[in-house]
């Protein structure tokens, strides 16, 4: 039996009719579908999604980077089991996509890209928007997607359709291969018939694998955790991946070996859990960058052992240190030449703890007391760094992000990408749930947290979710609270003003550059930019939107307005302008390194300066051998 559909509305429904299963879990893989139309997908997939309205919901979109974060932000939240899919026209609409997909890949997080394309017939050349190269006759602007993209096809003829949509089903749901998907849609096969196959729209489920260890990577793994006598974990991002919190709690409980996280893992431990010794690197605390200065074992559990992570390889100072490196991908469960046990986070550490019990091996009680007090130590510090003397001043940014941290409970989840915020987060959020805290620092992406929040509010309705943004993220891409007005998804924002790049600001000052063009200020009469402030009122602009905005001028005001905002049932944002020195946060200092190059001559004190520092620090650069 055959059924006759364009190729878009033949997509359209297979697409409706895929499922994911993981431990006996069901759901559907795509969700929805994103969409902002133009001549390349109108007619296309813009009929075929009002042909099947019925079995494919739609959200209209602003920007189309940010139709990307909003579905990459839905499959964080669904643990990769769910994701969106995203249509734009030729041209403009899909080379936006580029950024968000690079941002997907670089996270392993699952979404369909489905740009439209131009003619595959070439009934005319060139048509509006279309690339024209005198050397190749098949490329497109969408050809910018395939260094992004895990998988790539340009669907020429409606038959090849059923290959290309399996192969993409196939990437999106395979753990370690999974990332941006592209399957480029040209206009005129987008509208073709076909008569198709009826099998292909029926149901198909695509099991998502949780591969136990190799018993000979099991067995070299408990030894070398059993002969480590100053053992610790690093947890990234494969830990909420594969639902591996609680194997993971259950084994630090029976080994009592401390666990740091990456800003992808923070909250795979519970803050208050007895070993969680909070995040780790250039942005982490000074307990857990103590703690990997001396290990003499480093697990890391399902980490890409980023840049900052590892402190660009001046972390972890043990001479004898080694590697074990549990990741459901062989080619990270290599890095650092550690020893690989490749397996799924959950599977593998279920296996260790069992093996480990066998052995009732637990790490010594003196290395438990040290790291016990110095996490208690780390906790004060952040006590002093939230806590308030005068209620009715301006607050430091710690001091906004106490606020809400005393706030909200396990149920909330709070967003960031980029900025000075990060690293603050990372020091001193308090993670009450594994998937409370959602940092995107893969490709820490500017103006990612507010479409990302209409994502997980998506994904889990009854969720409060809390964007939180600094004035230059907010500046980037703010188009999506039309969005979140237009269909009532009750994001909360959380906007933080201090007048521009305050991380890049502060990097710049280290590095000799003096903060040159990262204040958000009018020009001076050297022609730097140290004037006064920039009278944008983004609060303002925000409300101009659509978007209820409660303005909070002093520590007292913003505690009563994030508590109104969080009882809102309508998206709403809670704008602060922070106290600043020099637009320093307030945070602990970094107590870990990151390579960032100074240039080698220059005649400015501070660059000569800067120089002499980082020859200092990149002399301690190890490569682990």
């Amino acid at each position: 039996m055959t059924i006759r559909l364009t190729v878009a509305q033949a997509l359209v429904r297979f697409l409706a009719a895929q499922y994911t299963e993981r431990d006996g879990e069901r759901q559907r893989l795509i969700g929805a579908t994103w969409g902002i139309f133009g001549h390349g997908n109108v007619a296309g997939i813009g009929q075929a999604l009002v042909e099947y309205a019925d079995v494919m919901p739609y959200h209209q979109g602003r920007n189309e980077q940010s139709m990307v974060h909003a579905a990459v932000g839905y499959a964080r939240q669904s643990n990769r089991l769910s994701t969106h899919a995203v249509t734009t026209s030729i041209g403009p609409g899909a080379t936006n996509l580029v950024t968000g997909a690079a941002l997907a890949t670089i996270n392993h997080l699952p979404v369909l890209l489905l740009p439209g394309d131009v003619f595959a017939t070439r009934p005319a050349d060139p048509v509006l928007q279309q690339l024209e190269l005198p050397y190749a006759g098949d490329v497109s602007v969408n050809d910018t997607l395939r260094p992004v993209s895990k998988y790539f096809d340009r669907v020429t003829r409606p038959e090849a359709l059923i290959p290309s949509a399996l192969q993409a089903m196939r990437v999106l749901t395979d753990p370690v291969e999974t990332g941006a998907v592209t399957l480029a849609l040209p206009q005129d096969v987008q509208a073709e018939a076909f008569d198709w196959p009826e099998e292909f729209f029926s149901a198909r489920v695509w099991t998502v694998r949780r591969p136990g260890a190799d018993p000979t990577e099991l067995a070299e793994a408990v030894r070398a955790i059993r002969s480590a006598a100053r053992p610790l974990v690093i947890a990234g991002g494969g830990v909420h991946h594969s639902r591996a919190e609680e194997a993971l709690a259950e084994f630090a409980a029976a080994t009592r070996i401390p666990v740091a996280s990456t800003q992808a893992g923070k909250g795979s431990l519970r803050y208050d859990h007895p070993q969680d010794v909070g995040g780790i690197g250039h942005t982490g605390t000074a307990t857990a960058d103590e703690l990997a200065r001396t290990a003499d074992l480093v697990i890391g559990v399902g980490t890409r052992y980023t840049d900052f992570t590892t402190a660009s390889g001046t972390l972890f100072e043990n001479p004898a240190v080694r590697f074990l490196n549990l990741n459901i991908a062989p080619f990270d469960g290599h890095k650092l030449a550690g020893l690989p046990l490749v397996a799924d986070a959950r599977s593998g550490l279920e296996e260790l703890t069992e093996r480990l019990q066998m052995h009732g091996h637990r790490v010594a009680g003196t290395y438990v007391s040290e790291y016990t007090e110095d996490k208690e130590r780390w906790e004060q510090r952040v006590d002093a760094c939230f806590e308030a003397d005068e209620i009715d001043a301006r607050p430091t940014q710690t001091q906004v992000i106490g606020a809400l941290d005393a706030l909200v409970d396990e149920s909330d989840v709070i967003i960031n990408a980029a900025g000075s915020l990060p690293g603050d987060l990372h020091k001193l959020w308090r993670a009450r749930s594994y998937d409370q805290y959602h940092l995107e620092y893969g490709y820490s992406c500017m103006g990612y947290e507010i479409p990302a929040a209409l994502g997980v509010k998506l994904a889990a309705p009854e969720r409060n979710v809390w964007a939180l943004v600094g004035d230059g993220t907010y500046l980037m891409m703010p188009t999506e609270i039309v969005t979140a007005v237009q269909e009532g998804i009750a994001i909360k924002i959380l906007l933080v003003q201090n007048h521009g790049y305050a991380s890049i600001g502060g990097l710049s000052d280290s590095v000799g550059g003096e903060r040159f063009g990262t204040a958000y200020r009018y020009p001076a009469e050297d022609g730097t930019f140290t004037g006064a402030p920039l009278p944008v009122d983004l609060a303002a602009n925000a409300a101009s939107l659509g978007m209820r905005v409660l303005r909070a001028k002093t520590v007292r005001d913003l505690r009563a307005a994030l508590a109104e905002a969080r009882a809102a049932d309508t998206p709403t944002c809670v704008y602060v302008e922070t106290e600043t020195s020099d637009t320093v946060s307030g945070a602990p200092p970094a107590q870990a390194w990151w390579d960032v190059p100074v240039a080698e001559t220059a005649t400015r004190p501070s660059a000569v300066k800067a120089r002499e520092l980082y020859e200092r620090h990149v002399s301690t650069r190890r490569r682990h051998l």
